[in-house]
């Protein structure tokens, strides 16, 4: 991902040469049959006009929002070159790597984990090619938190809880990943009427900007049951931001709207 769309431009393309697709790393959140939407997918992730779109198309928004909430947590100076510089980051569900990248660019040390082998083939291709030294593994966050291995700064759970089949486990796995004083951003859909229309018919359907079937309504979660279930595995949330979309700009933008797309900004409290 890269820290504007313009960005994108002299970009090398879709990985050549990736690996078939195999089983998917082991975990209770882990949903095969999510992990094979995604692994049919693979190779679009770096076309900013493919099925991909837009998640490019987002990602300054989501990155911004990134930037300013950890800078602002660890005393950081946004408009540096390197604000997040020295800080740990772990990438959850991290796909082809379009947040990780544009993270590493800003100075954190930087674990994207993804249960789909193809995807981190793909992230860790790109990432050599963009000269970014990132740590890519075909990993659930339970078999990281269960190892014991170390701790993060920042965790982000961006468009990927409503694809996982353990919810609660996966939360719990997510907040105990927390270093004491880090932070925590899920983004996901609201299960409203609004979404529905908008997320299932409309982007799917109408727009045809994803394949029919890529999210399903009924595993989207209300920010009041996200903020219960972070509370149960011993997190709260501190923020909650809507993310918007104006069809006629074709741009991302905050907003007070919970209604259809929103993050959520988390702490661990033990």
């Amino acid at each position: 991902m890269s820290l504007s769309p313009s960005s994108h431009s002299g970009d090398p393309g879709p990985a050549s040469g990736a690996p078939e697709p195999q089983a998917p790393a082991e975990g209770a959140s882990v949903d095969p049959a999510e992990i094979a939407k995604f692994e049919a997918m693979a190779e679009a992730w770096w076309d900013p006009s493919g099925k991909f779109r837009p998640l490019h198309r987002l990602n300054p928004v989501r990155l911004a929002y990134i930037r300013d909430q950890a800078c602002r947590r660890f005393g950081r100076d946004a408009k540096s070159l390197a604000p997040l510089e020295g800080l740990d980051l772990l990438d959850i569900g991290c796909g082809g790597g379009l947040l990780a990248e544009p993270m590493a660019r800003m100075g954190t040390r930087v674990v994207g984990i993804d249960a789909s082998h193809r995807n981190i083939a793909i992230a860790g291709l790109h990432a050599q090619r963009m000269g970014l030294a990132i740590d890519y593994r075909c990993q659930t966050v339970e078999t990281l938190a269960a190892s014991g291995e170390r701790r993060f700064d920042i965790v982000l759970n961006m468009e990927v809880i409503e694809h996982v089949a353990d919810v609660e486990g996966f939360l719990a796995a997510s907040v105990g990943l927390l270093k004491p004083g880090g932070m925590m951003i899920v983004a996901t859909l609201n299960r409203t009427a609004k979404s529905y229309a908008l997320a299932i018919v409309g982007a799917e359907y109408l727009l045809r900007w994803l394949p029919r079937g890529t999210h399903d309504w009924k595993r989207f979660l209300r920010p009041s049951e996200l903020a219960h279930l972070i509370a149960r595995a011993g997190g709260q949330v501190l923020a909650l931001e809507g993310v918007v979309y104006n069809p006629l700009t074709d741009h991302w933008s905050l907003s007070r709207d919970l209604g259809v797309n929103y993050m959520a900004l988390a702490e661990a409290t033990r």
